[in-house]
């Protein structure tokens, strides 16, 4: 079993601890602060245990020419690639006040840190955990820094290699004991034959102490909830509140509906993958009453005589006897009455 650790105050996953769901907000929220606090309240609402938002620092992260490139998609919020980036993000009193609301709302708030600087921010206000993206996992030099601040930190593993995830996994082993992977494919939305779930089980074996999770970008539930079932402790999906919004991410996100039914799901697997010990349960006893088996005398028998498998057979009996499994044991054995043919044989009419 994975080892288990606090991500956020007084919430722990890995172990036995149940998944932990972010709600990925991300950019979601079209620029529009009273927007972002609706999928707050939505994302506690369904269930979540966090909303998530993406902080960038949009002069640390893009070059000059990045941000100065024309962007003419349909998704786009300006003329220029530096125009749509700034229009959808918040500043920082922002960012404290969407804090501060999901604070009130009663769930657990924080972003990834999409460069260094972000990342600086982000440790400032106090944030539970760190999310790193999948652009950043092979940032070594963002994985130190991040790391040395000693919070718990969310990886993603989209558009990286095994290879690349050992050396992620060495670097902030180096400085941080609290972490975990999650198995992801970067594609918006994601064709479910790239999803990869049986990647879940390698991590799990590649990296034996730390938890591992699933962000996922496909349509619908189902992925997500067999992800879970295959032991993901850390659950991230995309959420909005209208997939016809403008926004290359709306596509890959969840409606609160379908967030709901997705919360629902997971809680219903987690019940039901219940214990690994096998055993009769008492729930199973009214079926075994009725149609549990017993060995029985298949012909008349006398007392004294020893036993042999032709005068054994297995029937639904009443009362109940020995148990099937057990019918060879018996052979070789004396019997202490007389019995009629069908007659129950129980533990006291066996001689030794």
């Amino acid at each position: 079993m994975s080892a288990e650790f606090e991500l956020c105050p007084g919430r722990k996953i890995g172990g036995s601890n149940p998944c932990f769901i972010i709600a990925e907000i991300g950019q979601n929220h079209q620029g529009d602060l009273e927007i972002a606090k609706k999928m707050i309240r939505m994302a506690k609402d369904c269930g979540a245990d966090c909303a998530k938002f993406q902080k960038s620092e949009i002069e640390h992260r893009f070059t000059k020419l990045a941000l100065e490139r024309l962007y003419t998609s349909p998704h786009a919020w300006g003329p220029t690639y530096g125009a749509h980036k700034h229009h959808l993000e918040f500043s920082h009193q922002q960012y404290r006040e969407l804090q501060q609301f999901a604070n009130e709302v009663g769930i657990f708030f924080t972003a990834s840190g999409m460069d260094e600087m972000a990342v600086e921010f982000l440790h400032e206000i106090n944030v539970p955990f760190f999310k790193v993206a999948s652009a950043d996992t092979n940032n070594i030099p963002y994985l130190e820094k991040t790391a040395k601040k000693g919070r718990p930190m969310v990886i993603s593993s989209g558009m990286q290699s095994m290879e690349t995830m050992r050396c992620v996994y060495q670097t902030i082993k180096q400085h941080n004991p609290n972490f975990t992977f999650l198995q992801c494919t970067s594609a918006y939305p994601l064709p479910i034959e790239h999803v990869n779930l049986s990647l879940i089980p390698e991590f799990q074996k590649e990296f034996p102490d730390i938890p591992i999770g699933y962000s996922g970008h496909e349509a619908g539930i189902h992925v997500s909830v067999a992800a879970v079932a295959l032991g993901a402790k850390v659950l991230e999906r995309h959420v909005t509140l209208d997939k016809s919004w403008k926004g290359s991410d709306h596509a890959a996100s969840l409606e609160p509906a379908e967030l709901a039914e997705l919360v629902k799901a997971i809680r219903t697997v987690e019940m039901a993958m219940g214990s690994p010990v096998k055993q009769m349960l008492p729930c199973e006893a009214s079926c075994h009453s009725k149609l549990g088996k017993s060995v029985v005398a298949r012909k008349p028998l006398k007392k004294g005589e020893t036993l042999t498998l032709d005068m054994l057979t297995v029937k639904v009996a009443e009362p109940h006897g020995m148990r099937p499994e057990n019918i060879f044991k018996l052979v070789g054995k004396k019997i202490n009455v007389d019995l009629e043919e069908d007659a129950t044989i129980t533990d006291a009419m066996i001689k030794g």
